[in-house]
């Protein structure tokens, strides 16, 4: 079958991401009326290892040429295009990790410095199979557990899908364009922004002081500054 121009992705697992992943659709349509939604829906347990292989494949699962993968709680609150256009001129735009060390995950512990990015949000374009190919050949051969203090004692996730994206993106030699951190902003781990957000990353609603500002930048002239809120729970709030 012949693919699509351009579109949005989604993987999703599991029936308790319903309500976010409509939440997400809702606003890929509402910034993007013109994008088609294509939905891959795994039966499988989200933090399996056959979860893991799943999402290395989104590449071969797409149906588009130039392709926004999104998670299911992400929120667009923007126009997408230049993310679009970054994507087509270097095969992958992206955005570093909130953890930017590939190095927590168990079988990258010996990598060094190798960058790891958030794969919630991928703009990528067909120039980028490599990658993607050498992504799905990394993900069932490396131990991506990650080792963490919860609550003062000592934890472990046992598998993550980002430390094989990060090898691939690594041996590769690709050279992604890196998006600003508001093009991905993982709301749960920042409390200072500056300018608008494009994209919450966060199953949390957003505040509405979010929002104010976001109007706030659709006026003409508007001034980029910093900005700082509180989500409902924190101590300041």
């Amino acid at each position: 079958m012949e693919k699509q121009e351009r579109g949005v992705l989604y993987m999703v697992w599991g029936s308790n991401v319903e309500p976010v992943l409509q939440r997400s659709i809702a606003s890929v349509k509402a910034s993007h009326p013109e994008l088609p939604i294509e939905v891959v829906r795994i039966d499988a347990d989200p933090n399996s290892q056959e979860s893991l292989l799943a999402k290395a494949n989104i590449y071969a699962r797409s149906p588009f040429r130039e392709t926004l993968f999104l998670d299911a709680d992400t929120i667009v609150l923007d126009r997408l295009d230049f993310g679009f256009e970054k994507a087509r001129q270097f095969g992958l735009a992206i955005c570093i990790c909130e953890a930017p060390w590939a190095r927590r995950h168990t079988g990258l512990a010996n990598y060094g410095d190798i960058v790891e990015y958030n794969t919630g949000v991928i703009f990528f374009t067909e120039r980028a199979k490599p990658t993607f190919d050498a992504w799905a050949a990394i993900a069932p051969t490396l131990d991506s557990s990650i080792r963490f203090y919860q609550d003062g004692k000592l934890a472990i996730m046992r598998a993550a899908d980002q430390g094989s994206f990060a090898l691939a993106v690594a041996e590769t030699g690709i050279s992604p364009f890196v998006l600003p951190r508001n093009w991905n902003f993982r709301a749960l781990l920042e409390r200072v922004y500056i300018g608008p957000i494009k994209i919450w990353h966060a199953y949390d609603p957003i505040p509405p002081g979010i929002l104010d500002v976001m109007a706030y930048y659709r006026q003409p002239n508007a001034i980029v500054q910093n900005h700082i809120y509180h989500l409902p729970g924190d101590p300041e709030a």
